[in-house]
């Protein structure tokens, strides 16, 4: 088993029901096992700021998956509750990162891990903080320096 990181986010409809659907989601697909969710956080927009706030949160699980695999999971999870992707860094029901996937780098098209924006990204390091306030990024260093690095 791989410990691995998913971000959660949402900003339109029911945020929190979504987000917790979406970890019960997870919890229920084979290989799987859904170890802590961080505390969820209301975020101003990124990218496009004219769109409602988000809610942010992480979860921690293990995972027999492999990345590719897992991502296929969080994008079939991510469209049963409903996300259409109509504009990049636009409004949405659900988005599911995967951040980090135990000690692997992995760079192909589609799947970069850890998450290529994980390190600007207060409302990502902060719930990955909550869950593993020693976690060791992949070629980043620890989740508190990188947050530190953000001051």
């Amino acid at each position: 088993m791989t410990r691995a990181y998913v971000g959660l986010g949402a900003n339109l409809g029911p945020r929190e029901v979504t987000l917790l659907r979406a970890v019960d989601l997870l919890a229920a697909v084979d290989g799987v096992e859904v170890v802590a969710v961080s505390q969820l956080r209301e975020t101003d927009p990124v990218g496009i700021v004219d769109q409602p706030p988000f809610l942010n949160g992480a979860v921690a699980i293990d995972t027999s998956l492999a990345p590719r695999a897992l991502l296929d999971v969080l994008l079939e999870t991510e469209r049963a509750l409903g996300r259409v992707r109509a504009e990049r860094w636009g409004p949405r029901t659900i988005d599911l990162d995967l951040l980090v996937y135990g000690d692997q780098i992995v760079d192909e098209p589609g799947l970069r891990v850890p998450h290529p924006r994980l390190a600007e990204r207060r409302f990502v390091l902060e719930p990955l903080a909550d869950l593993d306030p020693a976690l060791e990024i992949p070629g980043l260093g620890s989740v508190a320096a990188t947050r530190a690095a953000l001051d």
